[in-house]
């Protein structure tokens, strides 16, 4: 069973929302580098869309060398996620800024946003150590 979910229901086309979703269990680890993806028939049968989706969504994530394909083989993980890693992280970083200055700027003391940042780490960490047990 794959890890590669989508929502029907969303506004985001489908094959933005696998190529969103590759990209995450990507960069979480989730999905190994030279780790081998779903074929494009198995996954769209167990997405229950169709298999051009798919492809076009596989076509996107090696135009941006999350995977790359095999002829013959298949399509895997790309072997160096290094520059999409460093990248995600460089823009969660700035997210973070901003939030953290539009929150001073609005009267909250920095002590109390440097209490809510260590909070939400130590939550994340205590969710992180529950998931493994």
């Amino acid at each position: 069973m794959s890890l590669i979910r989508v929502d029907l229901r969303s506004r985001v086309p489908i094959f933005e929302q696998i190529v969103n979703s590759v990209r995450d269990l990507a960069i979480r680890g989730l999905m190994k580098p030279d780790e081998q993806m779903p074929s494009v028939r198995a996954l769209a049968a167990e997405l229950a869309i169709n298999p051009n989706t798919i492809q076009k969504a596989y076509g996107e994530l090696e135009r941006q060398k999350i995977i790359y394909s095999l002829a013959g083989r298949g399509n895997f993980i790309a072997s160096d996620l290094t520059g999409l890693m460093d990248t995600h992280r460089q823009a969660l970083l700035h997210a973070l800024a901003n939030d953290a200055a539009q929150a001073y700027r609005h009267g909250i003391p920095v002590a109390e946003i440097e209490k809510t940042v260590s909070e939400a780490i130590r939550s994340a960490n205590f969710g992180e150590e529950k998931g493994n047990d």
